[in-house]
């Protein structure tokens, strides 16, 4: 699709992390920025990550307690800035409908849980995409010196096709070399939301996921991938890039099958149905050089 000229990026400074549930409640008031590209803005803030929060984090997704950060948990500072950017009245896509496409994780080292970390979230560039329009939204975390942590997410809100489907960059697993059987309780949405702070009503009770379209409660597609990341821990480099694409929805209850096979210096993993008839997550995992 055809980009429009880009307008200045501006930049404002918080004081603290926005809480998310006014940003959702925000999120069902109309719209008044039309059908263009969003306005180029940009959010900052610096935070230390809680250590009841680290260590809650890491009994949700499976990861080992103690340790340093897990590399997806800097989407919970990340996430509500991006949440604010989204909710605000010009931006053009209702925050409810859209659909996590995809999402890149780039961690430059360990990270301590104590240190403070500046983050800087902004809004990137539209996408074309067969079944809508994809944009991009972009984080960072920086140490003072050096970014540290980089993250993409991939956003598409339904509609006109604007482009071609794009390619499958992804390897499918073939003949894995680790396996694991999951048993995700309805409650799953609920735990994380607890944690991260993400109640999107999607998430947390068959009733209100059935006012939004869905039979039954899903489980977010970041817990699934940091469930994914938990099961690859012994082998994750102290420097690696994330990359999964969530490809169907998990409606909870349920039970999954994680499947990874080593490819290369890194590891190919997916997530599908305990039947394996449905793929929910395809995702890639190597050193970062």
């Amino acid at each position: 699709m055809t980009s429009a000229p880009r307008s200045p990026l501006t930049t404002r400074e918080l004081r603290t992390v926005p809480a998310l549930v006014p940003l959702y409640a925000r999120a069902v008031l109309p719209k008044s920025g039309g059908d263009g590209p969003p306005p180029r803005r940009e959010l900052v803030v610096t935070a230390r990550a809680d250590a009841v929060r680290v260590r809650r984090y890491a009994e949700v997704c499976g990861f080992p307690t103690g340790g340093p950060l897990p590399p997806t948990y800097p989407h919970l500072v990340a996430f509500p800035l991006a949440m604010e950017l989204m909710a605000a009245r010009d931006f053009p896509y209702p925050l409810l409908g859209l659909v996590h496409l995809a999402n890149e994780v780039e961690c430059a080292r360990p990270l301590a849980p104590g240190e403070a970390l500046t983050y800087r979230v902004r809004t990137g560039d539209r996408v074309g995409h067969p079944r809508g329009t994809a944009f991009r939204m972009l984080a960072e975390a920086s140490d003072g010196s050096n970014v540290v942590w980089r993250s993409t997410s991939t956003y598409l809100r339904r509609g006109r096709p604007t482009g071609e489907a794009p390619g499958d960059a992804l390897p499918d697993v073939e003949r894995p070399d680790r396996t694991e059987s999951w048993r995700l309780p309805a409650s799953t949405g609920r735990a994380y939301a607890a944690v991260s702070g993400d109640r999107n009503p999607i998430h947390l009770y068959p009733l209100t996921a059935r006012l939004l379209g869905f039979p039954r409660a899903l489980a977010h597609g970041m817990w699934t991938k940091a469930r994914a990341l938990a099961a690859l821990a012994d082998v994750l480099p102290d420097a690696c890039r994330v990359t999964v694409d969530f490809r169907s929805p998990v409606l909870l209850p349920t039970r999954a099958r994680f499947s990874a096979v080593a490819r290369g210096d890194g590891h190919a993993f997916a997530v599908r149905s305990a039947d394996g008839t449905r793929e929910h997550l395809r995702g890639r995992v190597s050193p970062l050089r």
